[in-house]
């Protein structure tokens, strides 16, 4: 998009709301509460027939030091510096308040471009709200209501010639590409290439302060997330597309993720609720692990959640510069890796370090060969060989002293590789059995740590005759007509 927006204006006057009509899909998380928006949201918005990036900012707040309202304020006066224009807000209701007044000073300053709105303007109880704005000396307000749809045109009108303007001047800058709009109509197609137009999808999961946003600014180069000391400071799932090392890919930073019974607020819970939905639909997960306490209880419940989902998993483990003895700590962290996730057995570990840098392209590696793996197809004639040796090896067992026999296999999907085996009486195979062929499958086709999907179908005996009734010869008939007991 030539024409970025940046929406900014006090806590809680309706910033995300807007946002999210403007983008046609609720992206950003909305709340009553003050300060649920903490890091900047980019979306492609729709009003009328323009077409422009509107970017989404946290609560302006007057605090400048390096607090972590100091840090939310930093970031959103980057947004200002990058956005071709702002959408001042206020809210109605509310008035211009001293804070409001402020900010209308510091956006003089730093934006050629600014329109005044006056949100939540829906009613008679905020006509006097309305008129205290024009005492900003920002131009006449836009009366709108974000939650309400209320307004629009009058939005459109003052954004159109800028819009214009934008669009006539051509300027072609490489912004990144970032919002949560994960596409979620992918099909089980084989082995794709990530392109710029599709790039492969990875979230970055984990408990409340690994370093997961730390660790998508090391990948980026820039500060671009909010980062701090504090545990839970990014709430929303927070997508950037770049090109890492020559992949292109959408990475998701995702809020921390706590036991289930310790989460009670509600927007703590609209975080993780926007957390589990990057992971339903990414391509891979990097399941990032604090180093100084790893393989706790919730990572391991994150962890396996990724492969009930069947996504293609990557264990990260954070702060490894603060390691002295790392080969000990490293043979440690397999042990404990293979000893707690079974079911992601062979599964990529690397050790990185946020802060420093230091093993990001071990990670990129990891990343590009569990992806590889899992979209893998496998021939059905070297499945069947292979199923033919593992018969033969350790055949099924035999209830009741009928042995079950299995007959044929075919891969039917991949993302994850999902197979089907036909077999006689497949409810009274035992787990045991099927975890068997899986860990075979794992070591003799290469497919460590990733998620894979093994069916039994019933398949009887195939002799056509089986349910056919037998006929009686016509002759027979008239001759059983003629005894005695006929007709």
């Amino acid at each position: 998009m030539s024409f970025t927006l940046a929406i900014v204006g006090r806590p809680n006057v309706g910033k995300s709301t807007l946002f999210n009509r403007l983008v046609g899909k609720r992206l950003a998380l909305v709340d009553d509460q003050p300060g649920v928006t903490r890091d900047l949201r980019e979306g492609e918005a729709r009003l009328g027939d323009l077409r422009f990036t509107v970017i989404d900012t946290a609560g302006l707040e007057e605090a400048t030091d390096e607090s972590l309202q100091g840090r939310m304020r930093k970031l959103t006066e980057r947004a200002v510096g990058m956005a071709d224009a702002c959408l001042f807000l206020i809210d109605a209701r509310a008035g211009v308040l001293p804070a409001d007044e402020i900010f209308a000073e510091i956006l003089r300053r730093k934006s050629a471009h600014v329109i005044l709105a006056a949100n939540k303007a829906e009613g008679a109880a905020s006509d006097a709200g309305v008129l205290e704005c024009y005492a900003l000396g920002l131009g006449d307000p836009v009366r709108i209501s974000a939650e309400h749809g209320e307004g629009m045109g009058d939005l459109y009108a003052a954004l159109a010639p800028l819009v214009e303007e934008a669009e006539a001047r051509e300027i072609e800058e490489a912004a990144p590409e970032t919002d949560v709009d994960v596409q979620d109509d992918d099909e089980d197609t084989g082995p794709r290439v990530p392109t710029r137009a599709k790039p492969l999808q990875i979230a970055v999961v984990g408990r409340p302060n690994a370093g997961k946003s730390t660790l998508v600014n090391a990948i980026l180069g820039e500060d671009r997330l909010l980062t701090g000391p504090e545990a839970g400071i990014t709430r929303d799932a927070i997508s950037v597309v770049l090109d890492w090392q020559q992949t292109p890919v959408r990475i998701f930073d995702t809020a921390g993720m706590r036991k289930k019974a310790k989460v009670q607020d509600k927007v703590e819970k609209l975080s993780v609720g926007d957390a589990l939905r990057a992971i339903k639909f990414a391509e891979v997960v990097v399941v990032l692990l604090d180093g100084q306490a790893p393989f706790e209880t919730q990572d391991l419940k994150i962890a396996d959640l990724a492969e009930r989902e069947g996504r293609a998993v990557v264990v990260a483990v954070n702060k490894w510069d603060l390691e002295e003895d790392r080969q000990e700590k490293l043979k440690a962290l397999k042990e404990e890796f293979a000893r707690a996730l079974p079911q992601l057995r062979g599964a990529p570990l690397v050790t990185v370090s946020a802060l420093t840098g230091r093993g990001l392209d071990r990670l990129h590696d990891a990343v590009m060969s569990a992806y590889a793996v899992w979209n893998r197809r496998i021939s059905t004639a070297r499945l069947n060989r292979w199923l033919a040796g593992m018969l033969e090896l350790h055949p099924p067992p035999a209830p009741g002293g009928r042995r079950i026999k299995l007959r044929y296999m075919t891969q039917v999907k991949t993302r994850p590789p999902g197979f089907v085996v036909m077999a006689s009486n497949p409810e009274k195979l035992p787990e045991s059995y099927r975890r068997y062929l899986v860990n075979g499958l794992r070591e003799d086709f290469d497919m460590p740590g990733t998620p894979i999907r093994l069916t039994f179908r019933a398949q009887g005996d195939q002799n056509p005759f089986r349910t056919k009734k037998k006929k009686t010869p016509s002759r027979l008939r008239k001759h059983l007509g003629k005894g005695p007991l006929g007709g």
